[in-house]
């Protein structure tokens, strides 16, 4: 697959669909992105790969080059934290062997989190959120879809304010890999591990200077510095940070949903000069020449 050095690029690696929390399919998710002029979208549906076959499809389709990508959960000082990788090797059966591994582990995961909103008596909660996840392994906004269908709560935020978020009764964080051992998993089938959406942790300045170090020190290679609805501040702080730790840089909406302007597909803030974007890195792919 070779990426054409197209003179206007627009390069988003970050966004999920059915196969794991988005709401498109998918292929409706690269005929959206062939809407919004993306030129290059990595699929980066959770601890997956399951949709790459068909998105593959739909980008030839559509015109769009895909780039192989996953998000994997993974523990820094009990903290969960998000692992993007992008542009491995998918038919890897070490990776697709730890890959099974994560996938369980979302299972338990969504038994714990049925069994701890059980006082809310929703009658066959699990089963109406896998249905709500495709049949697959649903995630904490397919129990707050159910929620919101029986009444519980108005719409999802409330969901997630009053049950579902960091801290509350249904926010579970355990079964992920340590940090150091997803990076692993990564490099070894060939591809390159971003940290992702780094301000999205709330963590102090001095704790996501830790974070990244320690992301490198495991063999990260690149860091997301440009995501959808970040203000400047944020983009000049990470800037700094991937300077600092010399590190690649990365930009991606985290798309999930439609009607979200602030975290569209290709909506993402112009990478600063004087970066190394990740993509030059890439088997195949815009070359150091390629405008950002």
């Amino acid at each position: 697959m070779t990426i054409p050095q197209d003179p206007v690029l627009c390069i988003d690696l970050h966004c999920h669909s059915t196969a794991s929390d988005g709401a498109l399919t998918p292929t409706e998710l690269l005929v959206r992105a062939a809407e919004k002029k993306v030129t290059h979208l990595a699929l980066t549906d959770h601890d997956t790969v399951k949709g790459l076959a068909e998105a593959q499809i739909a980008a030839e389709a559509n015109g769009v080059v895909l780039i192989p990508g996953i998000e994997l959960s993974c523990l820094w000082r009990s903290r969960t934290i998000h692992i993007v990788g992008l542009d491995f090797d998918i038919d890897d059966s070490g990776f697709r062997a730890v890959l099974e591994q994560q996938h369980r582990n979302r299972w338990a995961r969504a038994a714990m989190i049925d069994d701890r909103l059980s006082k809310l008596a929703i009658p066959d909660l699990l089963e109406r959120a896998t249905t709500e996840a495709g049949g697959d392994v649903p995630g904490r906004p397919h129990f707050a879809r159910v929620m919101v269908e029986v009444g519980i709560v108005k719409n999802a935020a409330q969901a997630f304010k009053r049950y579902l978020g960091a801290g509350k009764v249904g926010d579970v964080k355990a079964f992920w890999p340590e940090l150091e051992e997803v990076v692993q998993w990564i490099n070894s089938a060939g591809g390159l591990a971003v940290l992702a959406h780094p301000r999205k942790y709330q963590l102090t300045a001095t704790k996501l200077r830790d974070l990244t170090a320690d992301f490198r020190r495991a063999g990260g290679r690149s860091i997301e510095v440009s995501t959808s609805g970040q203000s400047s501040g944020d983009l000049g702080f990470l800037t700094e940070l991937c300077a600092r730790e010399k590190l690649l840089a990365s930009q991606g909406s985290d798309f999930h949903f439609p009607g979200a302007p602030w975290c569209e597909l290709g909506r993402i803030m112009k990478m600063p000069d004087g970066l190394e974007p990740v993509w030059h890195h890439f088997k195949q792919g815009p070359g150091a020449d390629a405008p950002v």
